[in-house]
């Protein structure tokens, strides 16, 4: 039988095992594929713990299993489903989990990999990278702007500081002195994090901040905050919408699609998207990999990659 790394229950690291699970069948819509590598991303610890995604309800099915992006080949496709065949190559959204040999993708929600992109850069895009491209499309900032962006040594702000760039922004990212070159390879403005964020900011680009994307929530969503006056630029993945329409900014709007997909795979391709993996693990070490993240000192991104 397959393995999948599961929670069987919510709670900490001790709720996590590596299992054999039945074979998914794909329903209407989906595809069923074999992974090749699983992203890793703070959403599948914090599952764990019983969060549940915008638009989802209802509690998790136990056992259930991590992750939430993966590439792979189609072994099979469901009902319905177009322009997708039997051994493709391609990246997408997991229906009920990732860290596992064989998962379920959403039709909708998945994309053909270009021959040129490792299936590990591939697993890194359908949230990390997504939720970058998502959040800066939100905030539709004309080129030569400046934007803010917290949480910015992390896979979602390693990939946000990069497709700034891209669209002709100048990005200032807030990380831990730790991260600082890190941030600054990318071509950005580095910002410690900590205590009096807006001070900071302030004395590092004394002209300001057109705009801020928000990784983080909490009291540097606040202080990030101070920084605008149009709050409309303010747009948060870090907190829930109540918490930043409090402030007059916005939760993320994500797209989930296709286009999505092939947009910010199509960066990667031409060189101004690297996903920066920083970290591989088999899938037996697949709580190790989750450790990386949810202790929260990852660089870029971590991966679970799974053997043909």
């Amino acid at each position: 039988m397959p393995k999948a790394y599961v929670f069987t229950r919510y709670g900490g690291p001790e709720t996590e095992a590596l299992v054999e699970v039945d074979r998914p069948a794909p329903g209407p819509g989906e595809i069923l594929v074999a992974v090749r590598a699983a992203g890793v991303n703070p959403v599948d610890w914090k599952q764990r713990t019983g969060y549940r995604r915008p638009g989802e309800t209802g509690p998790h099915a136990f056992p259930a299993v991590f992750g939430n992006e993966v590439a792979g080949v189609v072994e099979e496709t469901g009902a319905g489903v177009d322009g997708f065949a039997v051994g493709d190559e391609v990246f997408g959204g997991a229906v009920a989990g990732g860290y596992a040999e064989f998962a379920l993708l959403a039709a909708p929600v998945t994309a053909h990999k270009p021959a040129e992109l490792s299936f590990a850069d591939a697993a890194t895009l359908p949230v990390a990278a997504a939720t970058a491209y998502d959040g800066l499309r939100q905030l539709d900032l004309p080129s030569g702007a400046t934007v803010l962006i917290t949480g910015a040594g992390g896979g979602v702000g390693s990939a946000a500081l990069q497709i700034a760039r891209a669209l002709g922004l100048r990005a200032v990212g807030v990380a831990s002195e730790g991260k600082k070159d890190f941030v600054e390879s990318l071509g950005a403005v580095h910002v410690p994090s900590g205590p009096d964020l807006a001070v900071r900011v302030r004395a590092a680009v004394p002209d300001g901040v057109d705009g801020v994307y928000d990784l983080i929530g909490g009291d540097v969503l606040a202080g990030a905050a101070t920084l605008l006056t149009d709050r409309t630029r303010l747009i948060t993945a870090g907190a829930p919408a109540p918490e930043v329409e409090k402030l007059g900014g916005a939760r993320v709007e994500r797209a989930r699609n296709a286009a999505v997909l092939d947009a910010v795979a199509r960066l990667v391709v031409d060189g101004r998207l690297d996903p920066h993996v920083t970290r591989t693990f088999p899938l037996d070490q697949a709580g190790e990999a989750l450790r990386t993240v949810e202790e929260g000192h990852a660089r870029g991104k971590t991966v679970i990659e799974v053997a043909a």
